[in-house]
């Protein structure tokens, strides 16, 4: 099964074979745990349920202590998708970061960065106004949101906003560099979210 949930440590950049710079970010794993598996049958639908991490059992309320045994971190589910076959794995099934090999390709999901409140120049990307014809402070300016017919604000026009923390999911991606001792992973490129982000890494 290549699934694995970890944490954004940052990023950095690595040199291949060739001699060529590429940028990569560090994802720091530690050993999952298969903590429960669900089943078309009692469950409605099939999946394992991931847990990683640990923490005091005093930070867990006791459903949670009751359910993993322990104070556990973090906790995902995996679904197979499309052809993808379930896993004949067992409660309490562990596995590390070795489940990847260099040159992988993957998809990695995590919450992105939170920006606030945002105007359009920025969230949507807009061009913004001109100074010419008498605008002195329009730059950065919607412009015209209604209309004449409707008479009213549409649904869905692309106006200032909160922006970012949202669930982001970056495909065709590659594992460069699997260090199992360590549990780190270096993926290709750029993966969302700050440091410290729980990120989700699935093969695709």
């Amino acid at each position: 099964m290549k699934f694995i949930i970890g944490t954004k440590a940052g990023m950095t950049q690595v040199f291949n074979e060739n001699g060529i710079c590429q940028p990569v970010t560090i994802l720091k794993v530690e050993a999952s745990r298969i903590a429960q598996v669900k089943t078309t049958e009692k469950d409605g639908y099939a999946a394992l349920q991931v847990a990683t991490g640990t923490k005091a059992d005093n930070r867990s309320v006791k459903a949670q202590l009751g359910h993993f045994g322990t104070g556990v971190r973090f906790a995902r589910e995996y679904r197979p998708m499309g052809t993808e076959v379930m896993p004949d794995l067992a409660k309490d099934t562990t596995y590390d970061a070795s489940v990847f090999v260099p040159g992988d390709s993957v998809s990695v999901s995590a919450i992105s960065k939170g920006k606030g409140f945002q105007g359009v120049v920025k969230r949507h990307g807009f061009r913004g106004g001109s100074r010419t014809h008498g605008q002195k402070h329009s730059e950065r300016e919607p412009g015209s949101i209604g209309q004449t017919g409707l008479m009213r604000v549409a649904k869905g026009t692309r106006m200032a906003g909160r922006m970012g923390s949202d669930t982001v999911t970056v495909k065709g991606l590659r594992v460069v560099q699997v260090n199992a001792a360590e549990n780190i992973i270096l993926i290709s490129g750029a993966v969302p979210g700050r440091k410290g982000t729980l990120v989700e890494v699935r093969g695709s």
